[in-house]
């Protein structure tokens, strides 16, 4: 079966993200670095490095394109503490966007969701399922507690 790769496309820092991003999930690594043969040694081509195992691949492509809310990465949390963490440490450079959404330094969009979402949002009890989408819908960071006050149909907190 054939691999599937994220590629990333960066005007020239491809390197810095690839270390700012293996310095924040565990089990990561850059695994290889391949400069332009055309240009000097510190010249950076790609990147190649994974996230927890899973392999990426960055480019320093030059300023042609850059990155959209059109594709995100997607980080599952177990804990409010988790959330917090990657919240705090993707968005320092970057900027904060609606229901669990952020830019990083680099421009590129992820998603910080704690499990409780999705599970809380596909709940059968549609009236519960959509105080918690509502509930979500005014949240910059999702904050776990809230949206389960939300599920179980108690007023927000102040």
């Amino acid at each position: 079966m054939p691999t599937v790769t994220p590629f990333l496309w960066f005007d020239t820092e491809a390197r810095d993200a690839a270390e700012f991003y293996t310095s924040i999930f565990p089990n990561s690594g850059i695994t290889k670095v391949t400069t332009r043969p055309d240009r000097s040694e510190d010249a950076v081509l790609t990147v190649e490095f994974e996230l927890d195992g899973t392999r990426f691949i960055a480019l320093n492509g030059g300023p042609q394109y850059s990155f959209t809310e059109a594709f995100s990465l997607s980080i599952d949390c177990r804990t409010q503490d988790e959330v917090d963490t990657y919240w705090a440490t993707l968005t320092e450079g970057g900027e904060e966007g609606p229901c669990g959404w952020l830019k990083d330094r680099y421009g590129l969009s992820w998603q910080v969701v704690p499990e409780a979402l999705p599970r809380l949002l596909a709940d059968p009890d549609r009236e519960k399922a959509d105080r918690v989408f509502a509930a979500m819908m005014k949240m910059k960071k999702i904050d776990v507690a809230e949206i389960e006050r939300a599920a179980e149909g108690v007023a927000a907190s102040t």
